[in-house]
């Protein structure tokens, strides 16, 4: 029997556990373990598109515990060449607004301990991090944004933490005065670990909270789970209508740098 095949990856996260009611389940199992559920591939306009929720669908995996590698291996097994990736963040700034849309370009790692390559030896690799988002992808998300009329921040750096805790006051105001946009438990190491593979990556960040050291503005309340949940459950038609549109529109041919990632980072 052939192996099932795709060309496009989503990753759902926090309340984001299923995207299409239609599908074909898969089990994979990679070098790094299980990934974190079964993957559904469902074909929209033509194109096999592979869905999984990072946390698993019953959101069993917290964020430090995410099987990033087998996720992400999991995709390339598949023949997934690029993945959008959406994800509950933050604000960091005021003129970020809950509700809205972000569309990463850069991002700064906070976290601890987690496995964020795929050359632990004895070969090795020093991958460049300056682009790992895909410029065509980002481009593709944005103008899908203005079709349909979302407000959207095209630019922005997503700071990750380690969760599964929030960020506290000081680390907030520390994270808001040095100008990041965006705050979030799971960007890293997926996008570089779809970097070290030459997988085109898209991150989609929508906005549930204002975090907590923001300031400037009133009646900032510390953010809670079960409010992330509830304002990403309020967007997630919305999400899913911006996730239908980019595939509807899908590239028919890649023409950023994405696939040359190894290119001279091989010791």
């Amino acid at each position: 029997m052939s192996k099932p095949k795709a060309e496009i990856g989503i990753f759902g996260g926090s309340g984001f556990y299923e995207f299409l009611k239609s599908g074909k389940e898969v089990n994979i199992m990679t070098p790094y373990g299980k990934p974190s559920d079964k993957i559904v591939i469902s074909e929209i306009n033509g194109h096999k598109v592979a869905f999984l929720p990072r946390h698993g669908k019953k959101h069993q995996y917290p964020p430090h515990m995410i099987p990033f590698r087998a996720n992400v291996y999991a995709m390339h097994l598949l023949g997934v060449k690029q993945i959008i990736a959406p994800c509950a963040a933050g604000s960091l700034q005021s003129n970020v607004k809950p509700g809205d849309f972000v569309i990463c370009d850069q991002f700064v790692d906070r976290t601890r301990g987690r496995k964020d390559t795929y050359y632990d030896g004895p070969e090795l690799v020093h991958i460049q991090s300056v682009d790992t988002y895909c410029s065509q992808l980002r481009e593709l998300a944005i103008k899908s944004c203005q079709k349909l009329n979302i407000t959207y921040h095209d630019t922005a750096t997503v700071v990750v933490i380690q969760g599964p805790r929030f960020s506290s006051k000081a680390e907030s105001r520390w994270f808001s005065s040095m100008g990041w946009e965006v705050v979030n438990m799971t960007q890293y190491p997926e996008n570089i670990l779809a970097h070290e593979l030459g997988i085109c990556f898209v991150n989609i960040s929508l906005i549930t909270d204002y975090d907590a050291g923001l300031e400037g503005l009133d009646d900032i309340k510390p953010v809670t789970h079960q409010e992330v949940i509830h304002v990403f459950n309020k967007n997630n038609h919305k999400l899913k209508t911006l996730l239908l549109e980019m595939v509807r529109n899908w590239p028919k041919k890649r023409i950023c740098n994405c696939s040359k990632s190894l290119e001279n980072a091989k010791a």
